[in-house]
């Protein structure tokens, strides 16, 4: 099983993944191939820089290249275990999604919740490059949406999601959640 994960900015797509690397998933996320370049290059790893790299690398390689990426690390797991299950995080363009789509037993599944309960997420978790107001986050979040391959478009990616966890609980009722999706896509 490959589940793919969707959503705006600190709707909670990284506690699924973490949960879902406890019951065993390995983890990959498309961001971390953009991490992994920007340290090659010498490039901090602020929002703004990788938005604009991950931009460049798809301008370059084709709009699924981060996907395809990904997608080789998965080929080299499945020939050690065939029965491995993965969770990918960061897509962020339909082309991404697509591309992932072609793997066997691929969800891609969408978490969201309000803006300002994303927005208060994203005060708390403090990372380099966040808004610090909500008018500057909902800013950021119209220039992840811009139309073209090479951009990211977070609203046409989630649109793609066959199934949708909408994460305003506590953790616990968001684990809840992901243990009913494993059991409907199993």
């Amino acid at each position: 099983m490959i589940i793919g994960l969707t959503g705006k900015n600190a709707a909670g797509k990284g506690e699924v993944a973490a949960y879902l690397k406890t019951k065993g998933f390995i983890y990959y996320s498309l961001s971390d191939v953009l991490r992994e370049e920007a340290t090659k290059r010498g490039l901090e790893h602020s929002r703004e820089k990788l938005i604009n790299l991950g931009n460049e690398l798809r301008k370059k390689h084709g709009a699924s290249y981060l996907a395809k990426e990904v997608n080789k690390k998965i080929k080299r797991q499945l020939k050690n275990n065939k029965n491995q299950n993965f969770v990918v995080d960061s897509i962020r363009s339909p082309h991404e999604a697509k591309e992932l789509m072609k793997n066997k037993e691929f969800s891609l599944i969408g978490v969201d919740a309000t803006i300002e309960l994303r927005f208060k997420r994203l005060l708390e978790r403090n990372r380099v490059g966040d808004a610090r107001t909500l008018e500057e986050f909902k800013q950021q979040e119209q220039r992840e949406n811009l139309k073209g391959d090479t951009n990211q478009q977070l609203d046409a990616t989630f649109a793609m999601a066959g199934k949708i966890i909408v994460n305003e609980g506590s953790l616990g009722e968001l684990h809840k959640k992901v243990d009913d999706l494993l059991i409907q896509l199993k």
